[in-house]
């Protein structure tokens, strides 16, 4: 191969991945239209907010209904898949209720809403939502299948250990690196694959875990930055959520993948 050729050859490869990971990204984005409209919602009404007759909580659960119902009308969402969304909506809202709690306090909502339980806003529920609907969408957006995927039993105990652990840690010994063991007991051997464009490509399982883990991290912070909801450490003035979240956010997403695997079976690659 002459030394032009090879030139070729190296810039249609860079052009490729280039294209892959353009088309990467805007597969992304499309996969967390849900969350990128809640997230879009959050910011502009800190700022800008005209309706004074109907509280912010209220006017965000509204547009949160309205996307979920769009999403079903145009086939973005397979009843299913909202069904699982709804599923772990009810789960966290039920822990949102626990967590504001007097006696436990681990954040809450500073605003008013007539569609609230207890101390949370219903609107809450669909933070949550937000990252089921991203997981079932991308799953089949990137056409997921998996190598050396663990069995039913063991991903849905560390599921129901996560979410048990979540309130039981407040009275007794914390699990929760524990579980993140188990977790990695559990995924450590599976690669993710999916395709880009007209080809597969792969990642241990683990990695997506966390970098989604984080990217909610982000988001979480933005959130809070918007005072949707805040911790005990920013009721003065907005601080940084700490890293010990991404955890956290870690375990809780690996709830919602659990359960949309219900849903959407895990496909194994071919050999």
């Amino acid at each position: 191969m002459s030394l032009h050729q090879k030139r070729v050859t190296g810039l249609d490869t860079i052009k490729r991945y280039a294209y892959e990971f353009w088309l990467f990204g805007l597969q992304q984005a499309w996969a967390c239209l849900f969350a990128g409209i809640l997230l879009f919602f959050i910011l502009l009404t800190q700022v800008w907010y005209p309706f004074e007759s109907l509280y912010r909580y209220d006017f965000l659960f509204v547009v949160a209904l309205l996307t979920q119902f769009l999403l079903l009308g145009f086939r973005l969402e397979t009843p299913g898949e909202a069904l699982v969304i709804v599923v772990f909506h009810l789960v966290a809202t039920a822990m949102e209720i626990f967590k504001t709690s007097p006696g436990i306090n681990s954040w809450h909502y500073p605003g008013n809403a007539v569609l609230a339980i207890g101390n949370v806003p219903l609107f809450a529920g669909f933070m949550y939502s937000a990252v089921g609907s991203y997981i079932a969408r991308i799953w089949r957006i990137f056409e997921f299948r998996f190598s050396s995927y663990p069995p039913l039993w063991g991903t849905v105990l560390l599921a129901l250990l996560v979410y048990v652990n979540f309130f039981s840690h407040h009275y007794v010994y914390d699990i929760r690196w524990w579980l993140v063991a188990f977790s990695l007991l559990l995924f450590s051997r599976v690669w993710i694959a999916f395709r880009i464009a007209d080809e597969y490509r792969r990642m241990p399982l683990v990695l997506g875990f966390f970098l989604v883990a984080l990217f909610i991290w982000i988001a979480e912070n933005l959130a809070t930055y918007a005072r949707v909801w805040i911790y005990p450490s920013q009721t003065g003035e907005w601080a940084m959520v700490g890293w010990q979240k991404v955890v956290a956010w870690y375990l809780l997403m690996l709830i919602s993948f659990v359960l949309v695997s219900l849903v959407n079976r895990p496909r194994l690659l071919a050999n």
